[in-house]
């Protein structure tokens, strides 16, 4: 009897098991318009330039049915995408990652090392070459005989064109081969470098170090991004300029493309101090969100953490900038403009005003990561808000314009952190007028650098 018993008890015991298996852990992949639902649910809910699309208003489509059929007659979640985003919107993105998406937002990424920017010839052929910016410490370059300065223009033997740069340089392994640039020709030298990617997650301050000069202190802080996991690093360093007793500060943002809203915040707070709990910045959401989600930035006392701002109270502040120095970085010098001195020393920065945030495919209003559909792994960067400082500047597309204009000299970059170095020279001759230096201004087109390929590159971040 034990064994007639048995039998059908197993089997019982293994249909349940397969019926529980069915319902929690086998994973039917989404269907496109599943995704291309998520992708018209979020944009319908927080998407800033909303109103640019006309199929994104609200009384767009009588019915579900209707709403279906428009979102089945694009052939990928990336096409309606594209037709669904304003034509002012340079930044909003989808992925169908996001798990590599939440990694880069962390700082982690495949990266050789080799920081570096990518220039047109000067003979108008269309031919690049690139230019070393900065070597990541422990990276795989670092092993390299390269270094800021350092030319380069071919990728395994083939010469860099404005046509091909991005496919020469997405490979995880490649070698460049290094010339020579006098301000006029660029001559190749026969010796090629083999770089590898390996996953890398940077420390964005890579210079932090005080001068003195005619018997005052000057603090000079290279930041490369804004990333939340090292607001404790950029608390100490300000905490070091605190402790030195700096009298001005040259803070040097020219090949930082932006990152978290809040670290912006801090890192103004650490810049001044004095202004704590007034408003650094406003928001600007769509006309559905605007009264329930908008709510100032203000300058504060604390990181996130909980450790005190160590706050310098400057009145003044040196920012150097580039073409590249985007979002986070621009929220610095425009959130900081109507109270202190902001002198920008550099180029015209990117011209981006507005912030993201992540949305995965779960209900609205979170669209969160704890609730997304488990059954694809697509997420969205749209633009949901704009800021504006507290006088009311936004909206400045074409960048910041600098007070002093100089671009970097590729024949004679200099070194970073030195103050011979021509555009921290520029800032200290603001400072100090005696020591004169003689800066050349480029007027060679850059295309592109290390970060072209980089979806993140640009990204002002706040936390939902």
């Amino acid at each position: 009897m034990k064994n007639l018993l048995y039998i059908p008890t197993l089997a019982i015991l293994l249909l349940l098991s397969s019926c529980f298996e069915d319902v929690d852990d086998t994973i039917i992949p989404a269907s496109t318009l599943d995704i291309q639902d998520f992708i018209y649910r979020g944009l319908n809910f927080f998407y800033l330039y909303k109103a640019d699309t006309p199929e994104l208003a609200n009384n767009a489509f009588s019915t579900n049915e209707t709403k279906n059929t428009f979102l089945s007659s694009y052939d990928s979640p990336q096409s309606l995408f594209d037709y669904l985003k304003s034509d002012q919107d340079r930044f909003s993105f989808l992925v169908d990652d996001y798990v590599g998406l939440e990694n880069a937002l962390n700082g982690i990424s495949l990266n050789n090392g080799m920081e570096f920017g990518l220039v047109l010839y000067p003979d108008g052929s269309g031919d690049v070459f690139g230019y070393i910016r900065y070597i990541l410490p422990n990276s795989n370059a670092a092993t390299k005989a390269i270094a800021r300065g350092t030319i380069f223009n071919t990728i395994d033997g083939q010469q860099i064109n404005e046509d091909n740069y991005r496919s020469l340089l997405a490979p995880d392994s490649y070698s460049i081969g290094l010339a020579t640039f006098d301000g006029t020709a660029i001559t190749a030298t026969q010796t090629t470098i083999t770089l590898t990617k390996t996953q890398y997650s940077e420390n964005p301050i890579h210079i932090a170090r005080t001068f003195t000069i005619e018997g005052e202190k000057v603090g000079y802080l290279m930041y490369n991004g804004f990333t939340r996991d090292f607001d404790p690093e950029l608390n100490t360093a300000f905490g070091d300029f605190k402790n030195e007793g700096i009298q001005h500060l040259i803070l040097d943002l020219r090949y930082n493309g932006g990152g978290s809203v809040e670290t912006a915040v801090d890192l103004s707070s650490m810049i001044t101090g004095q202004f704590n709990g007034d408003v650094f910045y406003t928001e600007q959401w769509n006309q559905d969100r605007q009264e329930q989600y908008a709510s100032p930035g203000l300058f504060n006392s604390q990181i996130s953490n909980g450790e005190p701002i160590n706050s310098l109270n400057l009145n003044e502040v040196y920012v150097l900038t580039s073409a590249r120095s985007a979002s986070a970085s621009e929220l610095v010098i425009n959130g900081l403009t109507p109270y202190i001195n902001v002198v920008q020393v550099g180029d015209t920065t990117t011209g981006k005003f507005q912030a993201s945030f992540l949305l995965y495919d779960a209900p609205a209003p979170n669209f969160s990561r704890s609730q997304a559909n488990v059954n694809h792994t697509y997420a969205m960067l749209p633009l949901v808000f704009k800021t504006a400082n507290v006088a009311g500047n936004t909206d400045f597309v074409d960048g910041l314009i600098p007070d002093v204009a100089l671009k970097e000299n590729y024949a004679n970059l200099g070194q970073l952190g030195d103050i011979t170095e021509p555009l921290l020279a520029q800032a200290l001759d603001e400072i100090f007028p005696s020591l004169a230096p003689n800066p050349v201004f480029n007027s060679l087109e850059e295309i592109g650098d290390s970060n072209t390929s980089n979806i993140l590159e640009g990204i002002m971040l706040v936390e939902q």
